[in-house]
């Protein structure tokens, strides 16, 4: 049986993979992709219908291809995305199969490079990149058992509210998504319970600029690593119906009961620790820190942009706020389905290689792995807090380019570039 043989393989045609296809090429890597289903498939089957981008397509995109057809503040569809990924491909002549899944990768024992089984055959590559991205296993919490007289499936399963059977729904994380879903539930006529975790949530705009834009002039796309206790803080902001703030305060007086974060489940009602309060305030608080800085900002930059006296009003208090619900009886309530929004995790069972901790997660420095050959590719906070963005992973995809170019270099050094010219007289 004949075993291919290649320099670089990559592993995932998503926009990680997608991203260094351009670099690899820049620097004339030989390489391949590999991608067990399509092109950007994640954008095309695990997003429900109606998401958007949660950045404008001004920022939201690679640097050398805008989006055709939209206002630069326009946030557009996962279809559009997932085209936008593949016609990324061919303007950059991506070397993709599809169709192939990459069964094991191990380093060889007595040689540079990898034996890679797939499921078309064996590949030796004398490097691999991972690029498999930050959104693999959806994780839904041991909380509610799964004989339970409810429905249960992870946001990545939600298509549209028609989906679901009639009655209320709970759904739990308050991040984008779990945000996102609970709105367009609630805007569909369903009665909705939101369980609030930490979280930030940046004002949508501000004084006639995008949050992304106010990420970008603060230096914070480029924060290297989260502060200290703030690892499981997601953010909470929206592209939907046009783009706008996400409060929940707002949600809360449009419908939406908010509880705090689901605790147990017992005999039928679901029990929420006393924290929703402390949730929501300190998602304020994040959101009224960037409205600080940018003030700042323009004052000290002397920028004309017009004052926004709007975006520090505050929606009433809502009752699930000023008296919290500590149960929920599931069958009294009416409550048939519940949404996790509570995140994924990265499988990487498929390297049998010693490049991983106690948790399997990867070592490495800015997707380098400590295992020679190794490298990652979409990981989150990979080099700074943009590394999952489009245009974030692109940065980080011409760093492990160049990484790779280098090693390249080293291995085809034959001892005659080492001659040193003589002194001049």
């Amino acid at each position: 049986m004949s075993v291919e043989k290649i320099d670089t393989l990559v592993v995932g045609a998503g926009q990680a993979g997608i991203a260094l296809c351009e670099h690899l090429g820049q620097q004339g890597v030989p390489f391949l992709v590999l991608e067990k289903s399509r092109i950007a498939e994640a954008w095309r089957t695990s997003r429900w219908d109606a998401l958007v981008t949660n950045g404008p397509v001004w920022h939201d995109r690679f640097p050398n291809l805008e989006f055709i057809g939209n206002a630069p503040d326009a946030f557009v569809g996962k279809d559009r995305v997932a085209d936008y990924i593949e016609k990324y491909a061919d303007m950059v002549n991506a070397p993709v199969r599809t169709g192939i899944e990459v069964l094991s990768a191990r380093p060889f024992k007595d040689r540079a490079g990898f034996h890679v089984e797939t499921s078309d055959g064996v590949i030796e590559a004398m490097r691999i990149v991972s690029a498999t991205g930050a959104f693999q296993h959806p994780v839904i919490p041991p909380i509610v058992p799964k004989d339970a007289s409810v429905h249960q499936m992870h946001s990545a399963e939600y298509r549209n509210p028609d989906q679901l059977a009639d009655g209320a729904v709970m759904v739990v994380g308050a991040g984008s998504s779990g945000a996102q879903i609970a709105d367009e539930l609630n805007r569909a006529g369903r009665k909705v319970f939101l369980s609030v975790g930490p979280h930030d949530r940046p004002p949508r705009r501000y004084r006639g600029r995008d949050f992304v834009w106010w990420l970008g002039v603060l230096g914070l796309w480029d924060m290297a690593a989260q502060k200290p206790g703030t690892e499981h803080v997601t953010i909470s902001v929206s592209g939907a119906y046009g783009g706008h703030t996400m409060d929940f305060r707002r949600l809360a007086g449009e419908g939406v009961t908010l509880l705090g974060m689901a605790n147990t489940y017992e005999n039928g009602a679901l029990t929420f620790a006393d924290d929703v309060r402390k949730n929501v305030d300190a998602g304020d608080a994040s959101y009224n820190q960037l409205l600080d800085d940018a003030d700042a900002y323009v004052a000290a930059m002397g920028l004309d942009l017009p004052l926004d006296p709007d975006a520090r009003a505050v929606f009433p208090e809502p009752a699930s706020l000023t008296d919290p619900i500590d149960s929920l009886d599931f069958a009294a309530e009416g409550i048939t389905t519940i949404i996790w929004a509570t995140g994924y995790k990265q499988d990487f069972g498929w390297l049998k290689a010693d490049a991983f901790d106690d948790k399997g997660a990867p070592i490495h420095q800015r997707g380098v792995s400590k295992e020679p050959g190794l490298y990652f590719l979409g990981l989150p906070w990979q080099s700074r807090r943009g590394s999952t963005f489009l245009w974030g992973v692109w940065h980080d995809a011409k760093f492990v380019a160049d990484q790779i170019a280098i090693q390249r270099a080293y291995a085809d050094y034959d001892g005659q570039a080492a001659v040193i010219p003589a002194a001049a007289e």
